[in-house]
């Protein structure tokens, strides 16, 4: 990983050097001044918290609705045939159509940004649930049927844990596909967060800053994706694994 990094960041360097323009690409020691500079005057820590707030209130609105509904249509086909073409058009509706929809229908306001991410978020994951919900072994469900387990527990010990890895992908994959959402969203009508900062260098042309700016919430993500996603999709596989 080490020297990827590394190669990625020598070729950066050298397209730098070959294009001999900073203003249009700035090298990596450049975007790194600017960053050093946009964190010791907070701008960047304060602009990344309030996009990492809204990253989290959507995906934690968009999970819970998706894997409810993923859950329902994967054990009833009635209600998956009703709701699959709902489902194919949001799927297929650009993100920035319903980001302006929302705000024209909402305000620009903190609910609109965050209803704009979670219906552009919830489709995807209920689509990943659903297949996952189709895939449960059907011997664990007779065996529930005859030892009479209550619904809650039948959901706790038998449908979760099956569920869990596509839970698991359906978080990560969501998760990269919110903040780039939430960038867009926050470019188009917020003051405030790292979309908003994208927007107002982008309208001075300082494109160091909006990298910089980039970088840092990638930065950010990654140490998500590692920290936690990862090793809860690990966990949550791992009963598969040991065979149990």
């Amino acid at each position: 990983m080490v020297l990827s990094l590394a190669a990625f960041l020598g070729l950066w360097a050298v397209v730098a050097a070959i294009v001999a323009e900073p203003a249009t690409m700035p090298g990596p020691l450049r975007v790194w001044t600017v960053l050093v500079d946009e964190a010791a005057s907070g701008r960047l820590l304060t602009n990344t918290g309030i996009t990492l707030l809204r990253v989290v209130a959507a995906f934690v609105v968009a999970m819970g609705i998706g894997v409810a509904l993923g859950l329902v249509l994967g054990r009833s086909g009635r209600t998956d045939r009703w709701l699959n073409p709902w489902l194919v058009i949001l799927v297929n509706m650009p993100a920035l159509v319903v980001t302006v929809l929302c705000y024209i229908w909402i305000g620009l306001n903190e609910v609109a940004a965050v209803a704009a991410v979670v219906i552009n978020k919830v489709p995807l994951v209920t689509v990943m649930v659903r297949e996952g919900s189709r895939a449960l072994r059907p011997d664990l469900d007779d065996m529930a049927l005859i030892f009479r387990m209550p619904t809650g527990a039948r959901l706790r010990h038998v449908v979760l844990p099956q569920m869990a890895p596509y839970i698991a992908g359906a978080a990560r994959a969501g998760l990269s596909l919110i903040w780039k959402i939430v960038l867009v969203v926050e470019f188009l009508g917020r003051s405030s967060g790292v979309g908003f900062q994208i927007h107002l260098n982008f309208s001075m042309f300082r494109v160091a800053h909006i990298l910089a700016y980039a970088f840092a919430f990638i930065l950010v993500m990654l140490v998500i994706e590692y920290l936690i996603l990862r090793p809860l999709e690990r966990h949550a596989g791992r009963w598969r694994q040991d065979g149990h």
